[in-house]
This record gives structure tokens, sequence and C-alpha cells, in this order.
């Protein structure tokens, strides 16, 4: 009931903005499926055995050997994005994208330069290629003593699931064309201090990458988790509640306005569940209203401290023995990040999520820009936007809202391609409020949230 009340409060709106609108573009991109099927289990497993294979990914681990470190396992990665690559005639670029870092750098060696050293693939997109879509996973293992570099650190699940799911990504999605560009990234240094990361981020900063999302995969692969739940069902994605680069006067107007929960890391958590929502039956999201699990960090993190929209996703129920352990028995139980810890068909479907998430978002416009909202003591909340530059795939736009205490955006309506939209009826006070690009292939950008406009 009350969501036809809602419907009906929108009937009157600005004169002339909805007049003459073109049609919704309707129904589901089936083309989204179609990547989802073919992401595949199989190869998944394969590459995290392969990556198993070099005993050790430690970042201080040996990096001249051909079989064994840190430096055996990026070669093979940048050995496996190039012959993606080539399988789509030469649609990747693949580099290395390294930094020094000085002597006694925390969690490096002491006395001595590392080079931390990333592998990036990049799909440029054919009509906005500066707007950038990111999905991330570690190169990177260790075991009980994070400064332990010779041992074996398989790290099975922590994290060769997320660079397995990486790879699996570029060879669907490389088949494909997209106005946006994707960028596959294999990072390194993230168990010494989110290194690897900050590289690439900063990068992304230096050469003005219009970064819409990144989405970082650290361990995809677990489905027995130490509380006793065994789970294939279900997947968390972690994201803050505002970027930590807003400044002191949006800080004070957001405790008037709201938005504490609104921020652009959480609307890409948003539409992930969305994805989820729309496309896997079996799979349900778990927005966590955290930056990372309580007291810990991943390489989302960089990204996000430069106010970039970032989340991690991962498995929802985690089994500590097989993290950050030597691998050993004691008292009967197993230690260590073993191959047998990981559910291949499980890593496939957190795959096949990111996989669908990224060709929704690199399909998509780019979002309305300086969207703004006023209202303040009338019943009528009223937004106003202006469209993305690159507007080859436009077809208009939908605007949302949402009762205060929801995590979801729950209603909404196409208003074509017009650039405001009054919603008579909907006290500002009462709900937020948003606004989405959509392509005519039905894609559609993350909801913008709108920052405060004055009085008309």
């Amino acid at each position: 009931m009350q969501q036809a009340i809602l419907a009906l409060a929108l009937v009157v709106c600005l004169p002339g903005a909805m007049l003459a609108q073109a049609a919704s573009p309707q129904g589901l991109d089936v083309r989204i499926q179609e990547i989802i099927q073919s992401v595949s289990a199989e190869r998944i497993e394969r590459d995290i055995r392969t990556l198993v294979g070099f005993g050790t990914r430690h970042t201080l681990s040996d990096t001249l050997s051909s079989t064994r470190g840190i430096g055996a396992a990026r070669r093979w990665i940048k050995s496996e994005f190039e012959a993606i690559s080539a399988a789509c005639g030469g649609c990747l670029e693949v580099l290395y994208l390294s930094e020094v870092f000085p002597a006694g750098s925390r969690r490096l060696r002491p006395g001595q330069e590392t080079n931390i050293v990333n592998v990036i693939a990049i799909q440029r997109g054919t009509s906005d290629p500066n707007r950038m879509v990111i999905m991330s996973g570690d190169i990177d293992s260790r075991i009980s003593s994070g400064m332990n570099s010779t041992d074996s650190a398989p790290g099975a699940n922590d994290n060769a699931s997320g660079l397995a799911g990486t790879l699996e990504a570029a060879r669907v999605l490389s088949r494909l064309q997209f106005p946006g560009t994707i960028v596959y990234a294999a990072l390194s240094g993230e168990e010494q201090g989110l290194y690897g990361g900050g590289t690439v981020g900063r990068h992304a900063q230096a050469q003005g990458w219009n970064v819409v999302g990144v989405l970082n995969n650290d361990m995809i692969g677990n489905i027995e988790g130490l509380n006793g739940v065994i789970d294939n069902t279900t997947a968390r994605v972690f994201s803050d509640g505002t970027p930590p680069t807003e400044t002191d006067q949006e800080r004070r107007r957001r405790r008037f306005t709201g938005g504490e929960v609104d921020g652009v890391s959480r609307q890409l958590a948003r539409y992930v569940d969305r994805i989820a929502d729309r496309h896997f039956p079996t799979l349900d999201v778990m927005m966590i209203y955290r930056l990372d699990r309580f007291g810990r960090g991943g390489h989302h993190r960089p990204f996000a401290d430069l106010g970039y929209p970032a989340v991690r996703i991962m498995e929802t129920n985690e089994n500590y023995t097989r993290q950050h352990q030597d691998i050993r028995t004691e008292d009967g139980i197993a230690y260590g990040d073993v191959i047998e810890g990981v559910d291949f068909a499980y890593a496939a479907k957190l795959t096949a999520l990111n996989a669908a998430t990224l060709a929704s978002l690199a399909w998509a416009p780019a979002p309305p820009r300086n969207v703004t909202i006023r209202g303040a003591v009338r019943p009528a909340a009223a937004l106003s936007w202006e469209p993305p530059e690159d507007r080859a795939t436009l077809a208009g736009f939908r605007v949302y809202w949402r009762e205060t205490d929801s995590p979801t955006w729950d209603y909404s309506r196409w208003v074509g391609m017009a650039t405001e939209h009054t919603f008579q009826g909907l006290v500002i006070d009462n709900y937020f409020f948003g606004v989405a690009a959509v392509a005519r292939d039905g894609n559609e950008s993350v909801v913008v949230f709108p920052t405060p406009g004055g009085r008309r």
C-alpha cells in the first residue's frame, strides 16, 4: 500500500519534465547472463593450483627463481594477461606498475629498499576510455610470521582465490567491448601494509583516471567457517559510509542534511547487491557497514583513502585456522591456507558476480554530474543534475528514493532525458533521494546521492 501511495504522489511533476519522454529501457541485458555462465570453476581451480605451486608468494620472497617466489608468480601472471590479450587481438595493455619503498618502511626489509611490483591489464573503453572500473586480487601470501619469506606459504584462499578470479574475469570480459575501461589488477605487498594498492591508486590519481568503482577480491573461496557454518549462498561486501576525503564543511553540512551511509563506496556496495538480486538467485549479498572486517584491512582501502568508490568482496564465513598460519597439525586441527580449503565453484560464483558488475558499470553511462537537492519547508523534494560528458549510450535518467532507515534504493521512476525532477507530495525530511544515468541497453550507473541546493 505504501509503495502505491508513493507512486501516486509522483504523478504531478515539473511542468514539461515528463512530457514526450522516451520509453524506459526494458528488461535485463541478456549479455550479463551470458557472462555469468562463461565463468569457469575449472579454470579458476587451475590458476589457484598454479599460484600455490610457487611455494610462497611472500612480498620479500625470491624474485629471481623461475619456479618459486613472488618473482616467478608475477611473471606468470603477466604471461597469462598477455595470453588473454593475444586471444582478443591485443585488447589489453599489460604492464608492471612498481614502486621502490625506502629502507625502514613498515614491515619491509630493514636497511634495504624494497621494490613492490604490481601487474595490471587495461581493457580500454570505446567511447569513454578515461572512465575506469577496477577489479583486483592480491599476489602475495604469508604464514604465521609476517616476515617469514622463505618457508612455504601457499595462500590458496588468501589470496590466490581473488587473483584467480581477476584473471578469469579478464578472460571472459576481454571477448567483449565496452564504452568504459576495465582494469584488472594483481596487487603486491598487501600483507605488509597495502603497498601495491597505494601505488596503483596514486597512479590512477596522477593519470587523472575517472574511477567509478574498485572491486577488491580478498578470500572468495572458503565456505566452511570456524563458526561451524557451511554456506555457499552468501557473500559480504564491505564499504565506507562516507569518504575520508570529505572536507570539514561537508562534514558539518552532512550533520544537518543526512548522508552518513551514502558515500560513494556505499553506493557501489548497493550496486553490487542489486546485481546479485537481479542475476544471482542463489547468492545473497550482505552489505557490511564497515570499511573492512573489525580491526583489519584490505587492498580497497588505499583507493577509498583517495576518495574513490571502493569495496571489498569476500566470503561470509571465515576459517581463521587457514589464515596467516604455519602449515601444521595441532590437537587434531589442521592449520594452513592450503588448496583443500578452497571451494572452486563458490570462487567461480563470486568471480561471476564481479564480472557481471564490471560489465554493467562499463556498459552503463558515467553517473550524472552535479546532482543537487532542495525542498526545505515544502512538501516537494526537487532533484536537479547535469548529464555525463559522454552520451554515446545515454538513454536517460532514473530517479530513486527510499525511507531513511532502508539500506537499499527501494523505489524508482524513469524520467527520460529530463535533468530535474520534483517529487510532489514527498517531504524531503522523510526520504533519501538519488539519480542514476541509464544506457539504451538498460545498464545503469551507480546512484548519485545529491548535495544540498538552495531554496527555489
